[in-house]
């Protein structure tokens, strides 16, 4: 009788792990809609004395239930630690930001002064920051170390939230004497983009204090990535910095080359399938014999690095004696790079430092240095194509003045697709979609559901009309019996530069929109099932397309298998 109790204590506290000034409700599965179902949890957080630590992650927490917890918190004024990931399951978005907001306001209460907080893996999206932008900018968080919001879809709108409230939080904390000195901010899959994580990079370069920065996955390229770098080097203990899965090309990674020799504290870098390119890699080498004097990981792996400069790192990392691990697998360094990569990091007794290269891609083809040079030229046209559209929405509001207003014209949208023009349409956008658009012709149709999808934003109005347009256009199509819609297909698929054509065929840049899109309108009734294996056959290849938007690919992967 006496093991048995043993075993149900043992049982008990391996539920709990409770530490000391620690109550664990962690993967209890729970599920708490209301102030009743929560009763028991409410009387344990109540009677707990000196509870500095709440584990909560695991169950799920409705709004009624996240006051009746709010309110045991209020006289908790000893909390500093908050383990809330994962806690919402299955609610509602919608269910959210009052559960937070109410979370917040009993620890601004009670007084209480967080050194941790943790939300990740909670898909609350912008609004969600929203609920706890009073809570990080209050003195409950100037004592905060470390900020942990991955997984939880926050987006460009919720980007700059966090990094208002961070900088509120700042200045704030500064002007009482005890300014803010976060330590570890933890925000990968959060599609922060460039904007999202520009606004984050101000507030990093006004903390200073940060040791490690986690953003992986986030869709930034090169303007974000500089923004970033420039933020870091006022970050001088930084030791981790992990944006795995972001898109530097030359530019952000000769950017954030710079940066790196100046900081002196860094241990890991991971930059693998983060496209950093030859010349970034040389620009990182050169980083590497400057600075860095104690790294000890490494990971350019998946970056089009070819075998000159994957060679230069390896030379560069030669003296550094706390090294552990050196990454370069899924790179363009081809067989005989490979072997001579071998055998410089054996000559320095570094062999076994070295990680696996049984992904290398091969030396890179001619057409595919020509990519390369297109790609750099990308950002360049963009500008071009904005200041056309900015000129001729110019005449347009010239020639407007000067004759009666025309009616709305889908043509003059997809003449230069723009946000503002779609919007512009009016309620009546889907209609005038469905009578001005042909959809017999398959190759029209896709070029206008890629020029709909180009203009595609987190802003919920332009969201809704994209997506609303979307329907309309490819409900019609498919519904018509006469419509071939594996033609659609094909060349939807050769517009993306994912399959070859025949004819010469000029592909589209790919951005997020049309990844976001076509990830909506698979998930729809009206599109044919039979055609989901061949898109995602095609999407889950190994591509530099594809690899431009690495997010949105395997959130479209993701949502392709599962449909």
């Amino acid at each position: 009788m006496a093991s048995e109790e043993v075993a149900q204590l043992a049982e008990s506290l391996a539920k709990t792990q409770v530490e000391e000034g620690e109550l664990s409700f962690k993967g209890r599965g729970m599920k708490l809609d209301n102030a009743q179902a929560a009763e028991e949890l409410v009387k344990e957080i109540e009677q707990f004395p000196g509870l500095q630590a709440l584990r909560l992650e695991g169950n799920t927490v409705g709004v009624e239930a996240a006051q009746a917890i709010a309110k045991a918190l209020e006289k908790k004024s000893e909390l500093q630690r908050c383990y809330w990931s994962d806690m919402f399951t299955g609610r509602l978005r919608s269910e959210i930001p009052p559960a937070l907001t109410s979370l917040g306001s009993a620890l601004m209460l009670a007084g209480a002064r967080l050194t941790e907080l943790d939300l990740s893996d909670n898909a609350f999206g912008p609004d969600g920051v929203r609920g706890i932008d009073s809570l990080l900018r209050s003195a409950a968080c100037f004592s905060l170390r470390d900020l942990r919001l991955n997984n939880c879809g926050m987006g460009i709108g919720g980007g700059k939230i966090l990094a208002a409230a961070l900088t509120e939080c700042h200045r704030l904390s500064s002007a009482q004497g005890t300014p803010l000195r976060l330590k570890v901010f933890i925000a990968g899959r959060n599609r922060l983009e460039n904007d999202g994580a520009t606004a984050l990079a101000h507030a990093f370069k006004l903390i200073g204090s940060l040791e490690e920065v986690h953003m992986p996955q986030n869709g930034i390229n090169h303007p974000g990535v500089t923004a970033l770098a420039i933020a870091l080097q006022h970050n001088p203990q930084l030791r981790v910095l992990n944006l795995n899965d972001n898109t530097f090309t030359k530019r952000g990674a000769i950017a954030m080359a710079t940066a790196l020799k100046e900081l002196r504290s860094v241990q890991v870098i991971n930059f693998g399938d983060c496209l950093v390119r030859s010349e970034g890699a040389l620009a990182i080498a050169e980083a590497l014999r400057e600075g860095l004097p104690i790294l000890k990981e490494l990971n350019l792996s998946f970056g089009e690095i070819t075998e000159e400069a994957a060679l230069e790192v390896a030379q560069a990392v030669e003296h550094k004696d706390q090294l552990e691990k050196l990454d370069l697998n899924g790179n363009c360094i081809g067989e005989d790079g490979c072997k001579a990569l071998k055998e410089v990091m054996d000559s320095m007794k570094m062999g076994d430092l070295l990680g696996s290269l049984s992904d290398d891609e091969g030396e890179p083809e001619d057409d595919e240095d020509e990519e390369e040079g297109e790609d750099e030229e990308e950002e360049e046209e963009e500008d071009e194509n904005e200041a056309e559209e900015d000129e001729e929405e110019g005449q347009e509001r010239k020639e407007g003045s000067m004759s009666s207003p025309h009616p709305p014209d889908i043509s003059t949208f997809l003449s230069f697709p723009s946000p503002d023009k779609l919007l512009k349409l009016g309620a009546k956008r889907t209609l005038l979609l469905q009578q001005q658009v042909d959809v017999s012709d398959p190759s029209k149709t896709a070029e206008v559901f890629l020029k709909i999808a180009s203009v595609y934003k987190e802003e919920p109005e332009v969201q809704k009309a994209v997506l609303e347009s979307i329907d309309a256009l490819l409900s019609k199509a498919f519904s018509c019996p006469s419509f071939q819609s594996f033609s659609f297909i094909s060349s939807l698929l050769v517009l993306l530069g994912l399959l070859k054509s025949e004819e010469k065929v000029k592909s589209v840049r790919l951005v997020p929109g049309h990844l976001q899109a076509l990830e909506h309108a698979v998930r729809q009734d009206y599109f044919p099932k039979e055609h989901l294996p061949v898109l995602h056959a095609f999407v889950s290849r190994p591509s530099k397309v594809m690899e431009s938007c690495p997010t949105f690919s395997h959130n479209l992967k993701t949502t392709l298998e599962r449909v």
